[in-house]
């Protein structure tokens, strides 16, 4: 049950629902049991005084010439009728039934069970009816000393009145005061509630006083032990937004720092081509200078969207089953004309497609763009020329038992060093002494491709110990089920 409908939820509105609707439930039935219990204890005195009224009167039962009589005294007839506020009455039975005194009219109680004996000498209560007034009857059967003689009965009653009125004032007594309590709760309650809640008020509060760039922890200590974990997360998040943002910070210098060289080849190549006396060799030189500039500025920029794209991508990849072995083959086929130009020897080496196990779930583009970087990576840094060629291979292993799939790009490069191959999947970064073309982002776009397919990327040496050991990158995908 909602006392306070809103829109939005509320926290104090909440829990005031919560405290108040029971309090206010529960008042209607506690004024249900305090009149139960009111009508019980306005009846305990009176029928007492029945019952003592009853005992006292069968006393006055007697046998008198061989038949039972019943002698009422004056003083215990003005006792009978001595409350002014009620009317009592009184009725004497003989064994037969005669009547001997009292009221003619009273109603007669209902006979005992057979196996009960009726003079058994207890008084017993009952609720009845006279000429229409409501009453309570004692009533109890007196042995008569007479030899087969079945017992006489007495009978004393009086109306409900008294005890109205007792259980009316017992009543009065115990809901008036909670007249003027229930509001005084309720108020209490707000008032408690208001306080309780203060806290998250001045928690909010020193949240808004804070300055943008204020990602500072917040003091948890200042706070109470329930909202503490609240803090604590917003702490982590604070934390985790702090990084996200320096990275971001960090990703634009050196981003603006890598567009600044293309650029400024670009133009100190296009000043030297206007000079004045520039002949026609010096004039394509610089043309070919700026060219150079223009699609290494393009790779860069490419490469960066292409990052973007991955880690945006990072909420919902649209995923659908992919050939990997197929889609590796593509990526080689249209990078063999570039490894041809540095006399590379690019070729593939794994699963032909369509055979169990290549299958997976992932996103083919984000995929594509993963497998293209590790052979680009791989021509970047094969040496070209020399006495042996260098090699570049790409294998597709499937490993049905494991239920996975193996993708590796290799090649006979320098390798990597092993202090560094954490180093080089950061963006940007480039191995020291390489003189190979490239941005630095090729790696790390696919470390975050591989995360966002759940894969992990091991780099390795081809060849540990030899001159030129090599790298090998080793993802490791999920494979699905075949058809």
């Amino acid at each position: 049950m909602k006392l306070f409908q809103r829109e939005q939820r509320s926290l104090f509105g909440e829990i005031l629902d919560w405290m108040l609707t029971p309090l206010l439930l529960l008042w209607p039935v506690s004024l249900a049991l305090t009149w139960l219990v009111a009508q019980g204890l306005a009846n305990k005195p009176f029928d007492r005084a029945l019952e003592y009224n009853a005992h006292a009167l069968a006393q006055l039962v007697t046998v008198q010439g061989g038949r039972v009589a019943f002698n009422l005294p004056q003083p215990a007839s003005e006792i009978l009728r001595a409350d002014e506020s009620d009317i009592i009455y009184y009725q004497v039975l003989g064994p037969k039934g005669e009547y001997l005194s009292g009221e003619r009219d009273l109603p007669l109680p209902p006979p005992p069970p057979p196996d009960e004996r009726p003079f058994s000498g207890e008084v017993r209560l009952r609720d009845t009816e006279l000429r229409g007034i409501d009453i309570r009857v004692a009533y109890i059967w007196v042995r008569v000393p007479l030899p087969g003689a079945p017992a006489a009965l007495v009978q004393v009653a009086e109306t409900r009145s008294k005890r109205s009125v007792l259980a009316t004032e017992i009543i009065k007594g115990v809901m008036l005061p909670q007249f003027v309590i229930l509001p005084l709760a309720v108020l209490l309650v707000w008032l408690a509630l208001v306080r309780g809640i203060k806290p998250l008020h001045q928690l909010e509060e020193r949240i808004r006083a804070r300055k943008s760039d204020d990602l500072s922890p917040l003091d948890h200590k200042a706070v109470p032990m329930e909202v503490a974990p609240l803090v604590d997360s917003v702490n982590d998040l604070l934390q985790r937004l702090q990084e996200s943002m320096a990275t971001q910070k960090r990703f634009l210098a050196d981003a603006a720092h890598q567009l600044k060289t293309p650029l400024a080849g670009l133009r100190m190549q296009a000043d030297l081509a206007q000079r004045e006396g520039t002949s026609t060799e010096e004039l394509k030189q610089s043309l070919k200078q700026i060219g150079r500039s223009s699609i290494r500025a393009t790779h860069t920029v490419n490469q960066l969207l292409a990052l973007a794209r991955a880690e945006g991508g990072s909420t919902v990849v649209q995923r659908q089953r992919v050939d990997l072995a197929r889609l590796v083959i593509e990526v080689v086929q249209d990078s063999v004309p570039r490894a041809m130009d540095k006399h590379i020897d690019l070729g593939y080496d794994g699963a032909d497609p369509g055979t169990p196990g290549v299958w997976m779930e992932g996103n083919p583009t984000l995929l594509k763009e993963l497998v293209r970087n590790l052979v680009d990576n791989a021509i970047n840094y094969t040496p070209a020329g020399g006495g042996q060629p260098g090699m570049v291979t790409a294998r597709v292993l499937p490993d049905r038992f494991a239920q996975v799939v193996l993708l590796q790009v290799e090649d006979t490069g320098p390798g990597v060093p092993e202090a560094e191959r954490e180093l080089v999947f950061q963006p940007f970064y480039r191995a020291l002494g390489s003189e190979a073309d490239g941005s630095g982002l090729g790696l790390p776009i696919v470390r975050e491709i591989a995360r966002q397919h759940g894969a992990d990327v091991l780099l390795e040496d081809v060849r540990p110990g030899a001159p030129m050991p090599g790298a090998r990158f080793s993802v490791r995908f999920a494979a699905s089920a075949d058809d």
